[in-house]
């Protein structure tokens, strides 16, 4: 019989189960605590009754298990001075969508060497979100392979789908049974519909196919996620940050029975991806919100030890505490711009 199954397929690989990875690194009560007690300040922010701003700061992405320590020990002692008025949570971006092509995140090539050790980039990203749940600093991630939320959720307490995936009736379906407030990104074109309807699909119960604890294949049966927002981050046409881009968000959302505030990303299209122009959309946001806006939830920054960003390589060639896609902000900028953003709000 002539092969039709397979024919671009070199091999497959058995991957741990994620029942094995979390009795390999197990969740403690402590932690599990920290995330659910910061999920729930979250969902109060997004709906208004906490006075608070959610600050989602980190860098573009992780590749550096030492130097993100370094970054959540810091990002800790700034989350303390302000946690009257902020609720930081740190960005742990283990997938990147790519384009076209280009190195994936730490889960998928965790040696930066094009080897894939897949299982490898499992063990470690949950090895890193433990860590910094141990200092007691909550993580927040994109995710965009189905299949990852099984092995690392537990530990996120803010995800967002991309502007690439908002439109994805698969991500849309995962987002309704995610345990954690979801942001969606409005779309490369600065479309917020797209943002708008996944609000929506993701708030209503979805049956769909996914991995159970064991690997095993199931149908998942969900009830509905009511914490999803949209989030800002410009599109096409250029930035989308400013007082009358969130005014019009207001009118749509209220059109559409949405009663969850908006986050606005500052890096991305709002800063015309250029690092150093996240500063304009902070400083903007801060002056809305202590005008007295209540839509604006909070914020995103791209933000690292170092300004800037370079290319991939082997480990020992990389300039340490800098960005290995998105350029970021500086460590003394981001405690300057975070300290800005405190300072405009008014409980």
């Amino acid at each position: 019989m002539e092969l039709t199954d397979n024919l671009n397929i070199k091999g497959f690989k058995p991957l741990i189960t994620p029942e094995q990875l979390k009795e390999k690194l197990p969740l403690s009560d402590e932690t599990a605590h920290l995330i659910a007690q910061s999920r729930r300040t979250i969902q109060s922010i997004l709906t208004g009754e906490d006075k608070k701003r959610i600050v989602i700061v980190g860098p573009c992405s992780l590749h550096d298990k030492k130097a993100t320590y370094e970054y959540a020990v810091k990002l800790k002692k700034l989350q303390d001075a302000f946690k009257d008025k902020l609720h930081i949570v740190m960005r742990t971006y283990f997938e990147k969508p790519r384009t076209t092509l280009g190195w994936k995140g730490m889960l998928y090539d965790p040696g930066l060497d094009g080897t894939y050790d897949i299982e490898g980039g499992f063990i470690r990203s949950r090895e890193i979100l433990l860590e910094i749940g141990k200092i007691g600093l909550p993580c927040a991630t994109e995710f965009l392979d189905p299949i990852v939320p099984q092995y690392l959720a537990e530990l996120i307490s803010w995800a967002s789908i991309g502007a690439r995936t908002a439109e994805s009736q698969i991500h849309r379906q995962m987002a309704s049974g995610l345990s954690m407030p979801i942001g969606f990104k409005n779309s490369t074109d600065g479309n917020l519909s797209s943002a708008l309807d996944a609000v929506k699909a993701a708030a209503s119960p979805h049956s769909f196919l996914g991995i159970g604890r064991n690997g095993q294949v199931i149908i998942a049966e969900t009830s509905g996620n009511k914490y999803g927002h949209i989030v800002m981050r410009g599109g096409g046409d250029g930035p989308n940050y400013t007082a009358e881009y969130v005014a019009f968000a207001g009118v749509m959302l209220q059109k559409a029975g949405i009663r969850n505030g908006v986050i606005v990303d500052c890096s991305h299209a709002n800063s015309n991806k250029d690092f150093r122009l996240q500063r304009n959309a902070l400083i903007d946001v801060a002056l809305q919100v202590k005008s007295g806006t209540k839509l604006i939830c909070g914020v995103m920054l791209e933000s690292f030890l170092a300004e800037g960003s370079q290319k991939p390589d082997k480990p020992e060639k990389l300039i340490y505490g800098k960005s290995l896609t998105d350029g970021c902000i500086g460590w003394d900028e981001t405690m300057e711009l975070v300290s800005i953003f405190a300072n405009a709000i008014k409980l």
